[in-house]
């Protein structure tokens, strides 16, 4: 297929035919540089030009053109800008001269020289010698205004790094975050793992699947829609501690704060619970906002603050005072009419604890801001969690709430086979009564059950809702170095 190419792409294409002519390579094999821009403004900011250029700093200094006024290219490396200074009065080697009056925004060059301030004691490198180490062959969009269109700057998220500095940002404090979750773990004797992402069987949470054919078994697996299942199995095998983040796969929407490919992390302890967990999920929280010194974010238009120990709630007790209604005394006929007159749509295969699930959705997230756990939910939607002792309609479940989202999921896990295995039959009911999300029977779970597992708290948090927390953006395309977007062709 023959390329159509810009006014600008050409002139670029056929500055390298010249740069050859010259015996100049428009791509080069690296030069290694000796200092960078951070280095740079860490250790001279502070000195006079005089005491800088006492010291006789020749450097190499690698990076890409981002503007040229005059004398002065402003280069960007990893960490930051440097500028450089470029005598006209200075006779440089004809190589030099050759790549300095061919240079377009977006070059990669390196260039040697010698630290020093300019006159409204700015930091510089006087240059010696240029090298062009990349070409480059599109033009930058002007950086002023970047890229205009989202989608853009989504699309072809290398572009947006390079000249969208809070972008930049986002991503680096996004590692920074997930860095001091695992230090966070690690620093409680939790052991790291990896479990399979391709499974047979479909389990550990509700969510419509990836499905994937393995030609080496000649059999049908998904890609798997939690870490819960595996991990548990390393309880049974005696890693009392254990936590694994990674990528998870549901095959349903995309909005602001869902993308179908996600991180999370999952973590297990032996001999805890649920509130166990909230009070590991209120200490991780405490832990991260400390070390990256936030006191208070803007997300969805609301201030979140980090008020330490978060509020609680109990569900049932919320939806029975939103509706007026003590939901806890209905059958499951009755609940299917109270759904009916709140204008909720019910499935074939609806319980009390579905509509319940249902009421909760419709009237009370929208109401919780602050950081607040809901807990006991209902037996139906919580086909892992451990039976609530007074009444074994309802589980030792919670989830954390902020901003009307949900941030984490924990349990006091079912270590009962027994009783795990009548949870997975009934969701195989649901599943044969078209609920998609149900579990299927893990017969090798229940056989590790069988062999003991140890009582146990368990969590899941969603990692990239909570760096939009965290980095105050509203859309989890923002957090997502390359998010999923449809595809529009070659461009």
């Amino acid at each position: 297929m023959e390329r159509k190419f810009t006014e600008q792409e050409q002139i670029r294409r056929d500055k390298i035919k010249s740069l050859q002519k010259n015996k100049i390579s428009a791509f080069s094999a690296t030069i290694k540089p000796t200092i960078s821009a951070k280095e740079i403004h860490d250790k001279y900011e502070d000195k006079t030009r005089e005491e800088i250029e006492a010291l006789n700093l020749n450097v190499i200094f690698n990076g890409r053109v981002m503007t040229r006024r005059g004398p002065f290219i402003v280069l960007q490396d990893r960490d930051s800008n440097i500028q450089l200074y470029v005598d006209n009065k200075k006779e440089y080697d004809s190589k030099t001269k050759i790549i300095l009056d061919s240079l377009d925004l977006g070059d990669i060059i390196s260039a040697k020289g010698q630290i020093s301030k300019t006159h409204t004691n700015a930091l510089m490198i006087k240059v010696e010698k240029i090298k062009l180490l990349t070409k480059a062959l599109k033009p930058l969009p002007e950086k002023y205004h970047g890229l205009v269109d989202i989608e853009e700057r989504y699309r072809h998220r290398y572009v947006d790094l390079i000249i969208n500095e809070r972008a930049k940002e986002t991503f680096i404090l996004r590692t920074k975050i997930i860095k001091t979750i695992r230090e966070f773990f690690d620093n409680l004797g939790y052991l790291e793992v990896d479990t399979p992402v391709l499974h047979p069987i479909l389990g550990g949470a509700a969510a419509r699947p990836f499905k994937t054919f393995y030609n080496a078994l000649g059999a049908d697996f998904y890609l798997r829609i939690a870490t819960e299942l595996p991990l548990k199995k390393l309880l049974v095998g005696g890693f009392e501690r254990v936590y694994e983040i990674g990528r998870i796969f549901r095959n349903e929407g995309v909005d602001t704060t869902h993308n179908p490919e996600f991180t999370s992390i999952e973590f297990y302890e032996a001999y805890s619970d649920n509130f166990g967990m909230m009070e590991r999920v209120e200490e991780l929280l405490k832990y991260i906002v400390k070390k990256l010194n936030i006191k208070e974010v803007e997300f969805n238009g609301h201030k979140i603050q980090f008020k330490f120990p978060f509020a609680r709630i109990n569900l049932v007790d919320a939806v029975s005072e939103k509706v007026g209604v003590d939901v806890r005394k209905l059958n499951d006929k009755q609940a299917i009419e109270l759904a009916k007159k709140h204008g909720i749509k019910t499935e074939k295969y609806f319980k009390l604890g579905h509509v319940i699930n249902e009421l909760f959705e419709k009237y009370v997230e929208e109401t919780l801001i602050q950081p607040t756990f809901v807990y006991g939910h209902p037996i139906e939607i919580s086909p892992l969690a451990y039976k609530d002792e007074k009444d074994p309609r309802f589980t030792q479940r919670a989830e954390l709430f902020i901003c009307k989202k949900e941030f984490a999921n924990m349990f006091t896990e079912l270590n009962d086979p027994i009783d795990q295995l009548e949870r997975f039959e009934s969701q195989l009911a649901e599943r044969e009564s078209g609920n998609e999300e149900a579990n299927e029977i893990d017969w090798d779970f229940v056989n590790a059950l069988e062999y003991g597992m140890p009582p146990a708290g368990g969590c899941g948090i969603g990692i990239d809702r909570l760096v939009m927390l965290l980095t105050k953006n509203d859309s989890i395309r923002e957090v997502l170095l390359f998010p999923q977007l449809k595809d529009m062709g070659n461009k």
